[in-house]
C-alpha cells in the first residue's frame, strides 16, 4: 500500500466499510514505508474517525444536498478532513488542500470537498440533535443504537456512557514479559534506559502497564522478551492453570498471544498444540515461536472442526470466534461490523467448537471457554447450552487462581472483566471439568 498516511488512511477506511477487511492488518501493512509521525498520523486519522464516524456523518449530511450520491472514497475523505479540523492541531488551510489533492487522485469531486470544508469552516455549525435519548446518544457517542440499549438494560444509563465513553479512548499500552527470557522488573528497567515509564499491572504478575513512550521502537526491539497483550487476555491464560508435563490444545490460536503465554506458564516444558487455519495468522505465530525460541508448542493449520487429534489431552483452551465487542476501544471498527443476529451466528459456532473439542479431553481434564465479549448470547447463554448437551459429563470448575481478583470471579464461576471497573479489556472466561 504506497502513498502518503493521508492516502493510506483513505485506502484503510474504504477496505473496512466497502470490503470487509480487518482494521489490524491493513493498519500493519499500511506502516510499511512510513517514517514514525507519519505512523501516528496515519492510526490518529483512522482510528479517530472510527471513533467519531457517526457523529462525522452527521455533520456531514448538515453540509450537502445528496450525500448519498457521493463515492465511497469521498465520503471517507470528507470525514477525515473534518476530523483533522475538529480535532487534530493542523491548520485549516493544510487539511484543506491535503483533502482537494486526495480527491485529484481517489475520487472525482474536487470541487465539491473544496466547497464542503470551506463552507464547514465559515459556518461552523452542527445540524440539530434528535430528541430521541438512544439516538442522540448514538451520534454522539458514535455506537450502533442497538448496542446502547442493551448495554443501558443491562448496566444502567451512567455505567453504559462510561463504556461509551472509555472505548472512544485510547486504550493503554499493555506487556506481558516473557519470563522464560526476563522478568518484569529487568524489563521496567530497560526500557527506562530509553525514556520510557513502565509500571507492574495489578493483576497479572507479568504485565506492564506503558504510562509514557514516544518511540515504539523501543517497545519493539524487546519482541520476544515482551509481547503486546491486555492484562485481561493475560489473566485467561492464568484461569486455565497449566502445569509442565501437560498436554494441552489451544483450539482457537490465532493470534498466539495465549498460546505462548501458557508455554511461558509451564516453563516450557508442555505438549501444546495450536490450531488455526488462517496460514497468515499460522506465519505470525511461526515468527513468534522463532523469536521467543520455544520447543513446547506445536502449530497445526487446519479447521478446529476438522481437527482430529492423535490423544487426547489435560487441557484445552477454546478462546473462540466471536463479536470483539468487549475490545471496541482497541477496535473502534468492531461497533459498525455486528449487530444482534450476529450475536447468535456466533453463538452457534461457539457452541459447535465447544462440543467438538469436548471430545478430545481426558477425564478429570480442563477445558476453558473464553471470548472477549460479554454479551449474554457469547457468554452465559453459550455456557447454559453446552451443560445443556454435556452436564451428564461436565461441571463448572470454581477452584480460585491466586492471581485473579475474588470480585472478578461470580458466584456461577464466570471470569469477567469490565472497562468501567477493572480498566481492563472485557473478556468473559469459564473452567469447565470433565467428570
Amino acid at each position: 500500500m504506497k502513498g502518503n498516511p493521508r492516502q493510506k488512511a483513505l485506502q484503510i477506511l474504504t477496505s473496512l466499510f466497502q470490503r470487509g477487511k480487518q482494521l489490524r492488518p491493513l493498519l500493519f501493512s499500511a506502516y510499511g514505508d512510513l517514517k514514525q509521525d507519519d505512523r501516528a498520523l496515519l492510526k490518529e486519522i483512522v482510528f479517530g474517525v472510527l471513533r467519531k464516524k457517526l457523529y462525522l456523518e452527521w455533520i456531514l449530511r448538515g453540509y450537502l444536498k445528496r450525500p448519498e450520491r457521493l463515492r465511497p472514497a469521498t465520503w471517507f475523505n470528507l470525514l477525515m478532513a473534518l476530523y483533522q479540523l475538529e480535532y487534530l492541531s493542523i491548520p485549516d488551510y493544510a487539511v484543506v488542500n491535503e483533502a482537494v489533492l486526495l480527491e485529484k487522485r481517489h475520487g472525482k469531486n474536487p470541487s465539491v470537498v473544496n466547497g464542503v470544508l470551506r463552507n464547514f469552516l465559515r459556518k461552523k455549525t452542527i445540524p440539530p440533535l434528535p430528541e430521541e435519548p438512544i439516538e442522540r446518544l448514538s451520534i454522539l457517542t458514535s455506537h450502533p443504537a442497538w448496542l446502547i440499549k442493551r448495554w443501558i438494560e443491562r448496566y444502567g444509563e451512567e455505567k453504559t456512557r462510561e463504556i461509551l465513553e472509555i472505548n472512544n479512548q485510547e486504550p493503554p499500552l499493555v506487556l506481558r514479559v516473557n519470563i522464560l527470557r526476563s522478568s518484569p522488573d529487568r524489563v521496567i528497567k530497560q526500557l527506562k534506559e530509553d525514556g520510557i515509564v513502565a509500571e507492574k499491572t495489578p493483576c497479572s504478575p507479568v504485565g506492564l502497564s506503558v504510562k509514557a513512550y514516544e518511540d515504539f521502537s523501543s517497545i519493539t526491539k524487546l519482541i520476544g522478551t515482551v509481547y503486546v497483550q491486555d492484562e485481561a487476555a493475560q489473566l485467561v491464560s492464568y484461569l486455565l492453570n497449566p502445569e509442565p508435563g501437560k498436554r494441552i490444545l489451544d483450539a482457537c490460536a490465532a493470534p498466539g498471544g495465549k498460546t505462548l503465554h501458557i508455554a511461558e506458564l509451564t516453563g516450557d516444558r508442555a505438549e501444546i498444540i495450536a490450531v488455526d487455519q488462517n496460514p497468515l495468522s499460522v506465519r505470525l505465530m511461526e515468527e513468534n515461536l522463532r523469536a521467543g525460541k520455544y520447543r513446547s508448542i506445536q502449530i497445526v493449520q487446519s479447521d478446529i472442526l476438522k481437527y482430529k487429534p492423535d490423544e487426547p489431552f489435560q487441557m484445552i483452551l477454546v478462546d473462540a470466534p466471536c463479536s470483539s465487542l468487549g475490545v471496541i476501544r482497541r477496535n473502534p471498527d468492531v461497533r459498525y461490523r455486528q449487530d444482534e443476529k450476529g450475536l447468535l451466528e456466533f453463538q452457534k459456532k461457539q457452541l459447535e467448537i465447544l462440543l467438538h473439542v469436548s471430545g478430545f479431553l481426558k477425564k478429570g481434564g480442563v477445558l476453558l471457554y473464553s471470548v472477549c465479549s460479554l454479551e449474554p448470547e457469547e457468554t452465559t447463554e453459550v455456557v447454559k447450552l453446552f451443560l445443556n448437551k454435556k452436564g451428564d459429563s461436565f461441571i463448572i470448575d470454581r477452584r480460585p487462581v491466586s492471581v485473579i481478583p475474588d470480585s472478578m470471579i461470580s458466584s456461577e464461576g464466570f471470569f469477567s472483566t469490565v472497562s468501567f471497573i477493572d480498566e481492563m479489556d472485557g473478556f468473559f472466561a469459564v473452567r469447565f471439568k470433565r467428570l
